[in-house]
């Protein structure tokens, strides 16, 4: 398996983030729009030393976040025996870099920052009609514990416990 430069983001990286996420507006089944995520998502996630970048060849190819979203957090949906559990968030990959395995790449470095900071699980939200993205989240086991409507979306939520 290819070895990633996986770094958590620094102030220097902020118009190169901001652009991965610009890249993905317009996307089949993309929640995001032009004020979200924004300039003050990152300052957010700089606060929190939660943002984190892939590196290739000093180009960013792709980003995660850990995310405090009380929106969320709150879903009755979430199994209390694996409190505290952490959302894995802004999960971007370059569009000329889809495909790749990046996404997976990243789902398996935030979960292992997750268990690092002593997390017991993980949970997210993904489109209800992003297929492809479900794919991708079967392959580490994550288990469906509900749906949700919140951001004008449908969405499925998944959570795994270490």
């Amino acid at each position: 398996m290819t070895e990633h430069n996986i770094i958590m983001a620094k102030e220097e990286d902020r118009d190169e983030i901001l652009s991965l996420y610009k890249a993905q507006l317009g996307r089949e089944f993309c929640a995001w729009d032009e004020d979200y995520p924004s300039n003050e998502t990152i300052d957010y996630d700089f606060s929190r030393d939660a943002l984190f970048v892939l590196k290739e060849d000093g180009i960013i190819k792709a980003a995660i976040s850990i995310e405090e979203d009380p929106s969320v957090d709150e879903l009755p949906c979430w199994n209390q025996g694996i409190v505290p559990s952490c959302e894995l968030a802004r999960l971007a990959v370059l569009p000329t870099e889809q495909n790749r395995g990046l996404a997976r790449v990243m789902l398996s470095f935030g979960m292992e920052e997750l268990k690092r900071r002593g997390y017991k699980g993980t949970h997210f939200l993904v489109n209800k009609y992003n297929t492809k993205a479900i794919r991708s989240y079967e392959v580490f086991g994550f288990d469906k514990v509900g749906e949700c409507r919140l951001y004008d979306q449908d969405f499925l939520c998944y959570e795994k416990a270490f």
